[in-house]
C-alpha cells in the first residue's frame, strides 16, 4: 500500500534515519499501513480542492519502537503527525489543553490504593487524539507515501483531530471527559486529569494523554468500565500496573516500588556515561555553581546540555534525591558553560551508582498530611536568592516534594524559611483539597516541621509581624491557617530535617540518611 514519493525525515528508534531505510523495513511499512487504515476508518479527514486564502500545513511520519519494561520489543508504531507548529493563533486554533495528570496526584492515588489493597490497572488508548472532534476549519497536505493517485493535488480537510494539531489534546480530553461523566464519573476540581466514581465501588481514573491508570476497590468494576470504554474507544488493556510513562512499578509484600531504572540506563547510554565511575553524591558539598563559572559551551554542546538536563528533570519523578542538583543545573540552561557541564556529568555518575533506586509506597492506615520545610538563605552567589524545599507525606509515604529557588531576595534567614513554609502550606492545602474531594478520610490538622525558630514563632505570634513588615502580605496566610487550627507548625532540629537535601549539597553520610527518610529503596 505504501508508496515512496518524496524525501522526508523520520525518527527511528530515537535516531534520525532516511525514509529509504524505513521503506526498506517491512515492520515500518506494516506500521504505516496500519496507521493509515485506522485514520481512514476513523474518518479523520476528507479530500477537497486546495482552498484559497487558507493555511495548509504539512505532515510527517514519526516512527517509534514500543518496548516492554525489560527492554524487549513490543511493537513497531508509526504515527502520522501534523505540523501544528505552523498553525496561527486565532485563525487555525483558539484554546489548547493537554490532559496530563500531576505527578503528585499519581503518587497520592498510589499511596491510597496500596494502603487499601485496591487493584491498579493500566490502559493504552490507540490513536487517542483521533477521537477528538474538531470545531475549527483545518487543512493539511496528503500524507507522504499515501497520496490519492486520482486526486494528488487535493488536500485533507480535518473532521477529527490528529497528532500534532494544537487543539488535538483538548478535543480528545473533551471526548473522554464526556464519556466518563456519562458513566457516572466526576472530574476532579483539584486536578482536571483525575476522574473519580463514588458508589458501592470506588474508582479513580488518572489520564496522561493516551495512557490511563485505573485504581479501583473492585476488579469486576474495572472490567465493566473497560467494556464500556471499548464501545467508543480503541483500548489496549495492559493488565496490572507495571510500566507507566517510563516508570516501572513492582509489587512487594509491603506495597509497591516505583522506579525509572531502564529510563536512567537509557540516559546514561545516550550520554556515554554508562561505564563511568560511580560516586556517592550528585554535587560536591563545597561546590558553588555560578553563571560566570567556566567557559561558554558551543552551540551544539549547549543543545546537548539542555537535552541531558531535560532528561534528568524527568528522572526526578521517582528520584527526589536528584531534585536539588537538577534544579541547580537547570538555572544555567540559557548559557551553559564547561563548569555546568561538569556538574551534569557528576549527577550522571551519581545516577550510575544508584540506578536501581525507587520510591517505595507502604501499606498504612495512618492518613496524616505532614511536611518538612527548609531553606538555604542567600545560597545563590549570583543574585543572593534563597533556595527553598519541602517533602510532603501522606502517612509514611512521600507524595510531593520541591527544590526551587525563591522568586525574591530574603533579608534574613527567618524570612527565607518563612517563605519556604508558606510554599509548603500551599501544597498542603492542595493535597487536603484533593483528599476531601475524593472523600478519603485524613487528619483535619496538617503538620509542618521547620528547623528555624524565628519562622515557627512568626507563624503563631502576631507581635513578630511588626518586625517583619517587609515580608510580602501573601505569605502571611500561614498564620490564618494556624489560628483556624488547620495547621500545626512545630520546630525540629536541623539534624532531623528531612528536607535538608532539597536546599543544599550534602555529604555522603547525610545523602544516605536523606534517601532513607524519603523511602528510596534498592540502591
Amino acid at each position: 500500500m505504501a508508496q515512496f514519493d518524496g524525501v522526508w525525515r523520520v525518527v527511528l528508534n530515537q535516531e534520525n534515519a532516511s525514509v529509504n531505510e524505513a521503506f526498506a523495513n517491512q515492520n515500518w511499512i506494516s506500521a504505516m499501513d496500519s496507521e493509515y487504515v485506522a485514520l481512514m476508518k476513523n474518518q479523520t479527514w476528507h479530500l477537497v480542492p486546495p482552498p484559497q486564502g487558507k493555511n495548509v500545513i504539512g505532515c510527517k511520519w514519526v516512527y517509534k519502537i514500543k518496548q516492554h519494561a525489560d527492554g524487549t520489543i513490543d511493537r513497531y508504531k508509526a504515527c502520522l503527525v501534523a505540523k501544528g507548529y505552523k498553525h496561527r493563533y486565532g485563525l487555525d486554533y483558539e484554546d489548547t489543553f493537554s490532559p496530563v495528570v500531576k505527578a503528585a496526584t499519581i503518587q497520592l492515588i498510589l499511596s491510597v490504593a496500596v494502603s487499601r489493597g485496591w487493584s491498579l490497572r493500566q490502559l493504552d488508548v490507540k490513536n487517542a487524539c483521533l477521537h477528538g472532534v474538531l470545531e475549527e476549519e483545518v487543512y493539511m497536505h496528503q500524507p507522504p507515501g499515501y497520496r490519492d493517485k486520482n486526486r494528488p493535488e487535493f488536500v485533507c480537510r480535518f473532521d477529527k483531530a490528529l497528532y500534532g494539531l494544537k487543539q488535538a489534546p483538548r478535543a480528545w480530553y473533551a471526548r473522554l471527559c464526556s464519556k466518563l461523566v456519562q458513566l457516572g464519573f466526576t472530574p476532579s476540581k483539584a486536578d482536571t486529569s483525575l476522574f473519580y466514581y463514588k458508589g458501592h465501588t470506588v474508582m479513580f481514573v488518572l489520564v496522561y494523554v493516551d495512557d490511563i491508570i485505573v485504581a479501583s476497590s473492585s476488579c469486576e468494576a474495572t472490567s465493566a468500565l473497560l467494556k464500556d470504554l471499548e464501545k467508543e474507544f480503541a483500548l489496549k488493556d495492559l493488565g496490572d500496573l507495571h510500566y507507566f510513562l517510563g516508570m516501572e512499578v513492582k509489587r512487594t509484600e509491603q506495597g509497591l516500588v516505583m522506579s525509572q531504572q531502564r529510563y536512567a540506563a537509557d540516559v546514561l547510554k545516550r550520554t556515554w556515561m554508562n561505564k563511568s565511575k560511580a560516586i556517592d553524591t550528585p554535587l560536591l558539598v563545597s561546590e558553588k555553581l555560578s553563571v560566570n563559572d567556566g567557559s561558554p559551551l558551543g552551540l551544539e554542546a549547549a543543545s546537548n546540555y539542555r537535552s541531558v538536563v531535560s532528561a534528568l528533570q524527568y528522572l526526578t519523578l521517582t528520584r527526589p534525591d536528584l531534585a536539588y542538583a537538577v534544579n541547580k543545573v537547570c538555572q544555567y540552561l540559557h548559557a551553559p558553560s564547561t563548569a555546568h557541564w561538569s556538574a551534569v556529568k557528576r549527577i550522571l555518575r551519581y545516577v550510575q551508582g544508584t540506578i536501581s533506586l525507587g520510591l517505595c509506597f507502604n501499606k498504612s492506615s495512618y492518613m496524616v498530611v505532614s511536611a518538612f520545610t527548609d531553606a538555604d538563605w542567600a545560597g545563590c552567589t549570583h543574585d543572593r536568592r534563597s533556595t527553598g524545599g519541602f517533602a510532603m507525606f501522606l502517612g509514611p509515604n512521600l507524595v510531593s516534594w520541591s527544590a526551587r529557588k525563591q522568586s525574591t531576595v530574603s533579608r534574613s534567614s527567618t524570612e527565607a524559611e518563612y517563605k519556604a513554609l508558606a510554599n509548603a502550606t500551599v501544597e498542603v492545602m492542595w493535597v487536603e483539597k484533593l483528599l476531601t474531594e475524593l472523600q478519603i478520610p485524613h487528619s483535619k490538622v496538617a503538620r509542618l516541621w521547620c528547623d528555624n525558630i524565628g519562622a515557627t514563632y512568626l507563624s503563631q505570634n502576631p507581635v513578630f509581624h511588626a518586625r517583619t513588615k517587609h515580608i510580602e502580605i501573601d505569605f502571611h496566610f500561614v498564620r490564618e491557617r494556624v489560628v483556624q487550627k488547620l495547621l500545626d507548625i512545630r520546630f525540629i532540629s536541623s539534624n532531623d530535617q528531612v528536607a535538608d537535601g532539597f536546599t543544599k549539597p550534602i555529604s555522603t553520610a547525610k545523602m544516605k540518611h536523606f534517601r532513607f527518610n524519603l523511602n528510596l529503596v534498592g540502591g
